[in-house]
């Protein structure tokens, strides 16, 4: 068989970094469930006419057929004839998840949800065709309370946070509010504020110069109204000032509307529940405008802090009308973290290890091949009392036995006690490969140090 080529965008960690992934899912899932998330699982694919609704997914959706396909009805679109596609975000199976099961769920309905998603884009640092991610919402019948979009970013920053221990550097969540970004733009005189949002989202890409010269040439601005939407942008902060700054703001400029005093509102009863909860943590940042097309009030993202370049790890917001059945709407809340660029970056950087690649913590000794059975039984008890525990390959010399499991990083071998000149049994001896000591012991009873059970995820260095 010839040498396999190895497929862009499409991760494949060795054991020690699945060890890390596995880790940090574990935290996720426990810091989702502590705040009363529910987890659910969709199925990978769904009818490709949802996931074209929004025209800008065409050219990233993979799509699901058969070799042999089946002849499609004659009334189905040439080119779209029943067929299906990879889910490539979490929200729209989860849209169509509450409608199919709205009668069963009880609203309003927290949810998680960790799965693979898959992309078609230009696989880069940190961007992939195959990843991992995990999401949270909170989702209403009808309604939803605003409180939800103050709680979500900072279960989130709880979930992040609670890797810190392990070397992770912190986070940095950034937060905007579509009402005081269109407020603001309407109250210019501006009337295309989608075209105004894609401007400001190319902020960082090109610099204000390039982005003034967009907002005349695409959203209709004048120059003075580009310099006053970057003024917005240029305003951040991480406590309730961040509000009078806008107001002031709107009110030199002319733009003060309902809707802008609405998200102000918004924004600084967020950021303020922020700063008492996790001081330092959330930061309004006026310029961000990723998906605001999209939602319907807070917007976030999330950097890890030293690691910018790696762009947004976590992003989301609100979003009045994720799913509707023309009866009832569903508006929700949610945010999703893009596991595998986190995890690639922890890995790349070097910033946290497994202390070893195997969950073996104990390597059984074969004296003979004909005593097999004995180190089997040693086996045997051990994983009865939860002990990782597997049996060396081969009866070969003891030394080679513990170079083996050094290779692999166990840290214990055990030698099964060969009878006596009497046939009565002799004591078994465990060896800690690591300073070498070597002691006597039962297997109905010895344990590893706490920190030798499993391996564990640490901060590299």
């Amino acid at each position: 068989m010839a040498r396999p080529t190895p497929l862009s965008g499409f991760p494949e960690w060795l054991p020690d970094g699945r060890i890390v992934e596995q880790h940090v899912l574990d935290v996720l899932r426990r810091t989702f469930e502590l705040h009363g998330f529910a987890g659910i699982e969709t199925r990978a694919v769904e009818p490709l006419d949802q996931l074209l609704r929004k025209g800008e997914t065409s050219k990233e959706v993979y799509v699901l057929r058969r070799l042999h396909d089946e002849p499609a009805a004659a009334d189905e679109p040439a080119d779209r004839q029943g067929q299906l596609g990879l889910h490539f975000d979490l929200t729209v199976p989860f849209a169509r998840y509450v409608l199919e099961n709205a009668g069963r769920l009880a609203f309003p309905f927290r949810r998680y949800q960790i799965q693979k998603v898959w992309r078609g884009e230009r696989p880069q640092d940190g961007r992939f065709r195959e990843f991992v991610q995990a999401d949270i919402d909170v989702v209403g019948s009808g309604a939803l309370p605003y409180h939800y979009e103050v709680e979500l970013p900072l279960v989130m920053a709880d979930a992040l946070g609670a890797l810190a221990d392990l070397g992770v550097p912190p986070v940095r969540i950034l937060v905007n509010n579509r009402k005081v970004a269109e407020g603001f733009y309407r109250g210019l005189g501006l009337q295309d504020v989608e075209a105004v949002l894609r401007g400001i989202d190319k902020l960082d890409k090109v610099g204000p110069e390039a982005v003034a010269d967009l907002l005349v040439a695409e959203a209709g601005a004048t120059p003075e109204q580009a310099a006053a939407c970057l003024e917005l942008a240029a305003v951040h902060g991480g406590d309730a000032s961040v509000v009078d700054r806008v107001r002031e703001l709107a009110e030199r400029h002319g733009a003060s509307t309902e809707l802008l005093e609405e998200g102000l509102g918004e924004l600084g009863a967020l950021v303020t529940a922020a700063a008492q909860r996790a001081p330092g943590v959330l930061v309004a940042d006026l310029k961000i405008a990723r998906g605001l097309d999209y939602y319907t009030g807070s917007v976030y993202e999330t950097v890890l802090v030293g690691h910018e370049d790696l762009g947004s790890i976590c992003s989301g917001g609100r979003y009045d009308t994720l799913a509707s059945d023309g009866t009832t709407t569903y508006p929700g809340v949610g945010l999703s973290i893009g596991v595998s660029r986190l995890v690639s970056r922890l890995l790349s950087a070097g910033l946290v290890r497994a202390t070893r690649s195997v969950p073996t913590a104990v390597l059984v000794a074969v004296t003979s091949e004909e005593r097999r059975s004995a180190s089997d039984a040693v086996a045997a008890a051990l994983r009865a009392r939860g002990i990782p525990t597997e049996v060396a390959p081969s009866a070969a010399k003891f030394g080679k036995q513990i170079k083996h499991a050094d290779r692999r990083g166990i840290p214990f071998v055990w030698f099964v006690g060969d009878t006596d000149e009497d046939g009565a049994p002799a004591q078994d001896e465990v060896k800690d490969i690591r300073s070498g000591e070597q002691t006597p012991v039962d297997a109905a009873t010895w344990e590893p140090p706490a920190e030798d059970l499993l391996p564990r995820v640490v901060a590299a260095g």
